[in-house]
């Protein structure tokens, strides 16, 4: 059996939806589309046709990747009993070494998302924050090098949530 992969509550909703519209919504719409195609005869040269068989194979491909992953996952919904340290799930603003703060989030593989700061448990990033507490200093290693930066905050909670 696989290792457990780790996800929040947020991201493990966000696959049994995307799963639940597959399965429900858009299989079937293709399926129809496919099954239309192919009643106006020659299947060989019936791009319709065609294509829709090839969404289909890229939709079970994806139902399937997801129905396994959703087996594997273990959602993290407490919180550490120390929240000052940097464990799953925290946001965590830091402050490099040029004086710049930005915020990033320790999440799961499968919701890492560069552009809200959301970086995998498994980066180098995360890798080196974990365990770390407020006002520790952190080097990582990272593609362009190793930089160093401080722990300003640590919440289990958005920084701008009211």
């Amino acid at each position: 059996m696989a290792d457990k992969v780790y996800i929040t509550p947020e991201g493990a909703r966000r696959l049994r939806d995307e799963l639940n519209f597959l399965w429900r919504e858009k299989r079937p719409e293709v399926t129809q589309k496919v099954s239309d195609a192919a009643a106006l005869g020659d299947r060989s040269e019936n791009a319709d046709y065609i294509y829709g068989k090839k969404q289909l194979r890229e939709i079970d491909k994806r139902i399937r990747y997801l129905t396994k992953r959703l087996d594997n996952l273990e959602v993290v919904e407490r919180k550490p009993a120390d929240q000052d340290r940097v464990y799953f799930g925290a946001w965590v603003r830091l402050e490099d070494e040029d004086g710049e703060q930005n915020e990033v989030r320790i999440v799961g593989a499968d919701e890492f998302d560069l552009g809200r700061g959301w970086i995998s448990l498994n980066s180098p990033m995360a890798k080196s924050l974990l365990g770390k507490s407020r006002g520790d200093d952190v080097s990582v290693d990272r593609p362009v090098g190793r930089v160093t930066v401080s722990i300003i905050d640590v919440s289990y909670t958005p920084f701008d949530a009211p």
